[in-house]
C-alpha cells in the first residue's frame, strides 16, 4: 500500500456524528481504514465487517477494488453505518448500473436519526426530573 495509487471513485458517507471519506482503488478487496485493517480498527465485531463489506457483496465486487477510509467522530457503530453509506456513493460513481442494485438493498440511504439535544428543566432530552405531589 506504500505506493501512489489512482483513485477511481471518491464518497462521503455520514451517520450520527461520524463522517467517512471513502476511496475506492483498483485492487484485491483490502479494506483499510485510518491506516488500519478494518477487522483490526472494528475489533473484529462481526455486524460492523458485515456493514462495510454490504455493499460490494450486494454488487459481487468483493475482490475487485481496494477501499481506503479516513473516518471520524462517533462510535464504531456510526462509523461503520457511515463507511457502508460512503462506500455505496462510490460505486455508484463507477458505474450508474450499481445504483438500482444498491437502492434496492436500502445502502445508499442516509440514517437521519441522531441525537436530540437536552432541553432545560429536564435531565436530558426527555427524562423529566421525578414528581413530587408534596
Amino acid at each position: 500500500m506504500g505506493q501512489k495509487q489512482q483513485t477511481l471513485a471518491y464518497g462521503t458517507g455520514r451517520r450520527k456524528t461520524s463522517v467517512a471519506k471513502v476511496r475506492l482503488v483498483s485492487g484485491k478487496g483490502i479494506i483499510v481504514i485510518n491506516s488500519k485493517p478494518a477487522d483490526l480498527y472494528l475489533q473484529y465485531n462481526l455486524s460492523y465487517l458485515a456493514a462495510v463489506n454490504s455493499p460490494l457483496e450486494t454488487l459481487g465486487l468483493k475482490n475487485d477494488y481496494d477501499v481506503i477510509v479516513n473516518t471520524q467522530g462517533g462510535g464504531l457503530t456510526g462509523q461503520s453505518e457511515a463507511i457502508k453509506l460512503g462506500l455505496a456513493r462510490a460505486l455508484c460513481q463507477i458505474s450508474l448500473t450499481h445504483r438500482s442494485l444498491l437502492k434496492s438493498e436500502h445502502h445508499l440511504t442516509r440514517d437521519p436519526r441522531a441525537k436530540e439535544r437536552k432541553k432545560y428543566g429536564l435531565h436530558k432530552a426527555r427524562k423529566a426530573p421525578q414528581y413530587s405531589k408534596r
